[in-house]
């Protein structure tokens, strides 16, 4: 029994290093390219400006690829989920994630409701910092009270619309069939979302499975908000050099 247990021991303790460097490796690779947020660009922007009528597929696509590629949403979805442990509460979340860039996305192309999208973008960095800080138990620890995450999470979900939506409306996409490649361009963001989704859980649920997860779950957290704070510090830098030029 004694040998048996020390083998299962160094086992555990291989996967934990395994789980951790490959953890690392996936949040060093967000946090490299999150301060180039995604855009639509090359032939998949001048599909989109050239474009004219309905065209269901290409869109559906075109959302899907766009949503796998987010790496400023992605954060904060990994964030959302890092320690929910039902199926039900990921579900409720972002399903109340979803809600809410669904109803930005649709709104600012339909009804041409434009945002800079520095300044979008450097509150979906904010959202990133929000989530990795609740993660870490800090509103309790500074504020010694706690925001109801699911009206964070539906909240900040419209802004990660708007984020969304003003990738769309710089390439002015033709008002001919307009509503059905919205529609199905939204539909791909959800289904390239639950692809994404299905993979960090799948992580998260095997790492969790690991010895001293907790431990480095705070460094992976810290990380997180680094993120989050180089969006933000990029995305005001654009502002203001817009503004200035």
């Amino acid at each position: 029994m004694a040998a048996s247990f020390r083998g299962g021991s160094g086992h555990v303790r291989a996967r934990s290093s395994a789980g951790y460097v490959v953890a690392g490796a996936l949040l060093w690779v967000l946090l490299v390219r999150i301060a180039g947020a995604h855009g639509i660009e090359g032939k998949n922007a001048t599909f989109v400006e050239q474009s004219a009528g309905p065209d269901f597929f290409a869109y559906l696509y075109l959302g899907a690829k766009h949503m796998v590629t987010g790496y400023d949403h992605l954060l904060f979805v990994l964030g959302v989920i890092f320690f929910l442990y039902r199926l039900s509460h990921v579900a409720l979340y972002v399903t109340l994630f979803s809600i809410g860039h669904s109803i930005t996305l649709l709104t600012g192309v339909l009804n041409g409701l434009h945002v800079n999208p520095h300044l979008v973008d450097a509150i979906i960095g904010l959202s990133v910092v929000y989530k990795a800080f609740d993660n870490l138990n800090g509103f309790q620890a500074v504020f010694g009270a706690q925001p109801d995450t699911r009206l964070a999470v539906l909240g900040f979900g419209l802004v990660h619309g708007f984020g969304l939506a003003t990738k769309l409306q710089d390439l002015e996409p033709s008002r001919d069939g307009l509503v059905t490649n919205m529609i199905a361009f939204n539909v791909g963001v959800e289904l390239g979302q639950l692809v994404a989704l299905a993979l960090m859980l799948a992580a998260i649920v095997w790492w969790r499975s690991t010895r001293g997860f907790e431990r480095r779950a705070t460094a992976a957290n810290a990380l997180i908000m680094v993120g989050g704070f180089v969006l933000i510090g990029y995305q005001l830098a654009g502002y203001f050099l817009e503004r200035s030029a």
